[in-house]
């Protein structure tokens, strides 16, 4: 791995040229929106707007859970946002979320429209709503939401830093990659000593905690994140392991991973979905890969 030239950063930055890297046409210092662009709206109350990305997966499969308990008012249209293509930007995004970032939910069900935003309070608001996943208990809700704020602050070391240096950069760098590899295998130490004594990560229970870090940390160890489960050595979390595929098993958890998802095999993509019909022409045998 090459360390690079030598950089003096200058007095003042200045924005001269594109960032480089696999996400570079859509990286810029600066907020609002781009273009004028109307979100869609579906016939349901929960307006779903994503893409299938860790952070997507976290709103869809929470979703799926509530529906697999039978909450039919749960039902919800989703949205594909191409962040690639800069939908993130179109004004009636940026309207339902000022950061530009996927997932956002406009719930149509109240009198005025609630718009929510960031991954972690989606699934907080949907928690909530339905009382579900969230235990009602002092403990057990501070210890669910003690886990759901470690990985909405951990999780952006583990894409931003580690993916980003590792897969997607534009250069090979060493120290960067040593940086975060090592923050990575950190992490995986804390959900692992973590579950070698619990079934879940705030107890016994699978609640959001699990939702919210399983699409990062479950897929990671799985395979399915930046091909790196080789290069960090992911066999050494057994206790994770144990966990990712317990989850994985679960079949609102394999729907919610097809949910706004435009890569790898085509029949576990969805790119839109307005009921849960939309299921149908998928087979058990994908369902269950």
């Amino acid at each position: 791995m090459s360390q690079g030239n030598d950089y003096t950063p200058p007095k003042v930055w200045t924005w001269e040229k594109a960032s480089g890297g696999t996400f570079s046409s859509i990286n810029r210092p600066v907020a609002g929106p781009t273009h004028e662009q109307a979100l869609p709206v579906g016939k349901h109350p929960f307006q779903l707007y994503s893409m299938g990305t860790p952070n997507g997966v976290k709103a869809t499969v929470m979703f799926e859970e509530l529906l697999e308990l039978g909450y039919q008012d749960a039902e919800y249209d989703a949205w594909l946002i191409r962040i690639g293509e800069g939908d993130q930007f179109g004004s009636g995004f940026v309207e339902a979320n000022p950061n530009s970032k996927i997932p956002a939910l406009v719930d149509h069900g109240p009198a005025e429209p609630i718009r929510v935003f960031e991954s972690g309070s989606i699934l907080l608001y949907l928690a909530e709503r339905f009382e579900e996943f969230l235990p009602g208990s002092l403990t057990g809700r501070t210890e669910t939401l003690n886990w759901l704020f470690w990985q909405m602050g951990s999780a952006p070391f583990l894409g931003g830093g580690f993916g980003h240096f590792y897969a997607y950069a534009p250069e090979t760098l060493e120290y960067p990659i040593d940086r975060y590899a090592m923050e990575a295998k950190r992490q995986l130490d804390v959900l692992d000593r973590r579950l070698a004594e619990t079934r879940y990560l705030a107890g016994d229970t699978y609640t959001i905690a699990d939702i919210a870090a399983w699409p990062w940390y479950g897929q990671l160890v799985l395979g399915r994140l930046y091909d790196a489960a080789e290069f960090l050595q992911v066999h050494q979390y057994q206790h994770v392991l144990r966990w990712a595929r317990e989850i994985d098993a679960r079949p609102a958890v394999q729907r919610g991973r097809m949910v706004n998802r435009t890569f790898g095999d085509p029949a576990m993509q969805l790119h839109e979905r307005h009921d849960a019909s939309d299921f149908t022409h998928k087979t058990q045998d994908v369902l269950t890969s």
